[in-house]
């Protein structure tokens, strides 16, 4: 292998990536965009549900339970009610998602310690929101009744400590893996495309008539491509910490190692996509299902994987977003190290050297 071949092919894209000023600037600004538009609009956060509320036993008890509705930030009382008639208008008219109506007799069985009943109405069309909300609701109903039976002292105090994300923010679970479904997007995609593009111009059939060797053509154009996506890596680090305010806890240089790693496998990923179609547009398409969807859907980045049928869950295994969700979410939240993601970076480096290993050949092939 010669360096001075290899890099003079990574001159020669470099030139090319300067000059296509359109795509450069689509290259850098995309990653920005898509994390402002994922981390706003995409969130898992239920608070602030709009609430009415019927009280039928019209005690101090009673309404103080309304005060701790109203004084949580899960509820937005929207007003109160006579009967179940207008609940069910409102929640009809989706004017409200939650009717919370309290019993009569809910102060006396409360303090006599007799089992209480709050009745939750729920909008069962988001079933996800509406069962996290009925736990918010058992959650305030059950700690005031047990407050109310014990005024003097509590037998028993719970306090309860969340570690990592002690406020339970969405975007600190998502903007993370947002970063790796970012960088899976661009690195495959982008490559692809404009390699792709030499092969429908006829430049690359002029590339391969060179002495240049397989490996010295890949490493030389993955090499412009390496330095762009290291910025796009930057951006979009930055904006998640300086912009969503997600905490950094973990080692940066390890972070930086780390999406080298998955950066290089995405990248000669992109590469042996645009080696085996030859064409823009079967490349995009490629590019789609085999990075975007299963970086997006396949990677816990949203969904648990833990939740998902045991064959999917062994479909997963092979997705190196996978691996790279897991280690974003472990650096930036849990502020761990190699000691305890090694297992993730041994398969970026053995996914990474498979794609290049493949890459390689493929374009070896086309040089036969």
């Amino acid at each position: 292998m010669s360096f001075r071949r290899t890099r003079a092919v990574a001159r020669k894209e470099f030139l090319h990536i300067l000059r296509d000023t359109r795509s450069l600037i689509m290259a850098l600004a995309l990653p920005f965009i898509l994390l402002m538009l994922f981390g706003y609009a995409l969130s898992l956060d239920v608070d602030r549900i709009p609430t009415i509320v019927y009280d039928q036993d019209g005690t101090p008890e009673s309404r103080e339970l309304i005060a701790r509705l109203e004084g949580s930030r899960y509820f937005q009382i929207l007003g109160f009610t006579g009967g179940y008639a207008e609940i069910q208008s409102k929640i009809d008219t989706s004017e409200c998602l939650l009717g919370v109506v309290i019993p009569r007799g809910y102060a006396h069985d409360a303090v006599s310690g007799r089992e209480v009943a709050i009745q939750a109405l729920l909008d069962g069309s988001d079933s996800n929101t509406a069962s996290i909300a009925l736990g918010y609701v058992e959650t305030v109903a059950m700690t005031h009744a047990l407050e109310l039976q014990h005024r003097k002292a509590l037998p028993l105090e719970p306090r309860v400590r969340v570690w990592y994300n002690s406020e339970l923010k969405s975007k600190n679970f998502i903007v993370p893996g947002l970063i790796a479904v970012i960088l899976m997007i661009i690195a495959a995609l982008i490559t692809s495309l404009t390699i792709a593009r030499e092969w429908e111009m006829g430049t690359m059939e002029q590339l391969l008539s060179t002495p240049l060797r397989p490996a010295e053509l890949v490493l030389g154009k993955l090499s412009a491509f390496f330095v762009v996506g290291l910025v796009d890596t930057l951006i979009a680090i930055v904006t998640g910490v300086a912009v969503f305010g997600v905490p950094l806890r973990g080692s940066a240089l390890f972070l930086f190692l780390s999406s080298c790693l998955f950066l290089f496998g995405a990248l000669c990923w992109g590469v042996f996509l645009s080696a085996v179609t030859r064409s823009q547009l079967l490349a995009f398409q490629a590019g789609i299902l085999t990075s975007f969807l299963p970086a997006f859907l396949l990677s816990g980045f949203v969904y648990a994987i833990e939740s998902m049928p045991a064959v999917v869950q062994v479909v997963t295994l092979i997705f190196p977003a996978r691996y790279f969700v897991k280690l974003l979410k472990g650096v930036f939240l849990k502020g761990v190290g190699p000691e305890i993601l090694w297992g993730e970076v041994v398969f970026l480096v053995a996914y990474a050297l498979l794609v290049f290993v493949a890459a390689t050949r493929k374009v070896g092939d086309k040089v036969a």
